[in-house]
């Protein structure tokens, strides 16, 4: 059931209680962690936190913890899937979920005793009325008493048992339309995938309701809304309602008075909003890494071809700046060309036909000598997450991911920016074999891609929000390296090796890159029908139920059931 007064009927009620904390491995879930680790700091709430990467391990983690805890709350996880299916909790285990996947599921939503959702009710749920799909057992299983009176006439038994049997046929008739309607209901809602409001500006909304909103929580909530934009999970229309909100909040809190007396001191956080330029990383990096490694310049220059080197040089040259300057540090370049940088850029973006060069977005000073963007944290915790790196476990990852966003921990968020700027180079070179080497095919209703092992940097690739990140990187740059329309408008599946011992491949499906798109997912939908009818060996693991695990063996079988099922 959707809780109404987040205040009372939640935070009031796991306000005496210990609780347990699933926290989902996405950056958006960290920041409304922080946020909610922040408030029970505040209240004294006992807690124990344990973050789950896909429904394996929220099963295993509820097992192990159920005996202590009545309380469970869920932070994007467990929302699109019927819980207390999967989870087979006690009858007086209480499930609070906050969760930004969709559509909810129906049971969820149904359930007034164990499941309370934190979900926004202006997000458009379109939830199916409960009498359309679900309809009490006894209703179809009263039959009218078949004893008729003994004493009553034969033709008249008969009369009676006719009526009977045709009142019994009727209602056969009506339940299987009624299933029938049912089954297009549910198919209708539980088609496409996609996401809403983010979980940390649910927290931070639950946070000003309380009069408990710090800056801090602010930021973080700003962290958690621009991971939704990086990742393309929100369309650019929910984006920029959404900062408009929280912009409203930046100055309330930020607000300077500019007289002596109310001036802050050097070390304080002030968060301003900016309009910014769309390269990542570039404020510590150099500019012209930057241009070459993010997504939307590599894209619009087609920098894995000659031609495109060329036009980057041009464009460098029209916003007149010379390439001494664009190849050291940006922190290190003349203060006379940074001055009007942004103005300078975004006139010669328009052009060569970069129309959207700069975007809203948030920035955070520590002091004097600190400055991050709010996508430069998004780019370096998602790093810090996925590290490749041998001897940590996806725990570690997820606890340093968490420090980075504390304002205590600056080293680890810079050594975060060093790892995100190794991502995006591996990401950018990455699309640039791909398209150089035609490893896009079109298979008809789709494109598809696959990663063979020996790659370089594939082990960067192997965990699910990297490889989202590549396929929709890389489909973007194929839709302007392509000179075929249709290709254009479709989809993209793309797989890569997961693990070589057990012979599996993780495949993941990318919506069509048009620029209406409404960020909805079919492929959940369609991986779950091609893996049944081909009884394929898959793990649908992962929280997005467009991520998948498949049996390398199992893949073209898989692919060939994919094509015909979308044709």
């Amino acid at each position: 059931m959707f809780v109404s007064d987040f205040r009372k009927e939640f935070y009031e009620v796991v306000q005496s209680q210990r609780v347990l904390l699933f926290v989902a491995s996405d950056v958006d879930a960290l920041c409304a962690c922080k946020i909610l680790q922040a408030l029970f700091q505040c209240d004294h709430v006992q807690y124990t936190l344990v973050p789950v990467s896909g429904w394996q391990e929220l099963e295993t983690g509820f097992l192990e913890h159920k005996e202590q805890f009545h309380y469970f709350i869920l932070i994007n996880c467990g929302a699109n899937i019927d819980l207390l299916d999967i989870l087979q909790p006690d009858e007086d285990a209480i499930f609070f979920v906050c969760d930004t996947h969709r559509p909810v599921n129906v049971v969820n939503v149904y359930n007034d005793a164990q499941i309370k959702l934190l979900i926004k009710q202006d997000d458009d749920l379109e939830v199916p009325a409960y009498d359309d799909i679900f309809r009490d057992e006894e209703e179809d299983e009263e039959h009218s008493g078949s004893e008729s009176d003994n004493g009553s006439e034969p033709s008249e038994k008969r009369t009676r048992l006719e009526e009977e049997i045709v009142a019994r046929t009727m209602k056969r008739r009506q339940r299987r339309e009624w299933e029938a309607q049912r089954r297009d209901i549910l198919f209708d809602y539980e088609q496409y995938e996609y996401h809403g409001t983010s979980s940390a500006m649910v927290m931070f909304d639950l946070a000003w309701m309380m009069s408990k909103d710090l800056n801090d929580m602010l930021w973080w909530a700003i962290v958690g809304l621009t991971d939704q934009w990086v990742q393309d999970k929100i369309t650019q229309m929910k984006y920029v309602t959404d900062v408009g909100v929280l912009q409203r909040h930046v100055s309330r809190h930020n607000h300077r008075n500019e007289d002596e007396e109310n001036a802050l001191s050097v070390d304080c956080t002030r968060i301003s909003f900016e309009y910014d330029l769309r390269l990542a990383l570039y404020q510590h990096w150099s500019l012209h890494d930057s241009l070459c490694n993010t997504c939307y310049t590599a894209a619009r220059f087609k920098l894995w071809s000659v031609h495109g080197q060329k036009r980057l040089q041009e464009f460098l040259a029209d916003v007149g700046l010379p390439l001494k300057q664009v190849k050291q540090k940006f922190q290190s370049m003349d203060i006379s060309l940074k001055e009007n940088l942004r103005e300078m850029i975004e006139e010669s973006a328009n052009k060569f036909g970069m129309k959207d060069m700069r975007v809203q977005t948030f920035s955070i000073h520590f002091g004097f000598k600190h400055k991050f963007l709010a996508s430069d944290v998004v780019f370096a915790t998602m790093s810090l997450m996925e590290s490749p790196e041998k001897d940590s476990s996806g725990t570690d990852n997820f606890i340093q991911a968490l420090d980075s966003l504390s304002r205590s921990n600056l080293d680890k968020l810079y050594h975060g920016l060093e790892l995100a700027k190794k991502q995006l180079q591996a990401t950018q070179q990455t699309i640039a074999s791909c398209l150089c080497t035609n490893l896009v095919i079109s298979q008809g209703p789709f494109l598809y891609c696959s990663l063979m092992e020996g790659t370089p940097d594939i082990a960067l690739f192997s965990k699910p929000a990297s490889l989202t990140l590549l396929s929709r990187h890389l489909l973007k740059s194929f839709v302007f390296s392509t000179k075929n329309r249709r290709c254009k408008l479709l989809p993209l599946v793309m797989a890569a090796p997961l693990s070589v011992e057990q012979g599996t491949v993780t495949v993941v499906g990318i919506p069509p890159e048009t620029d209406g798109s409404d960020r909805k997912n079919f492929f959940g939908r369609a991986f779950e029908k091609a893996a049944e009818s081909t009884n394929s060996r898959t793990l649908h693991n992962h929280f997005d139920l467009s991520v998948i695990e498949l049996k390398a063996e199992d893949r073209s079988k898989f692919l060939d059931a994919l094509v015909s099922l979308l044709s």
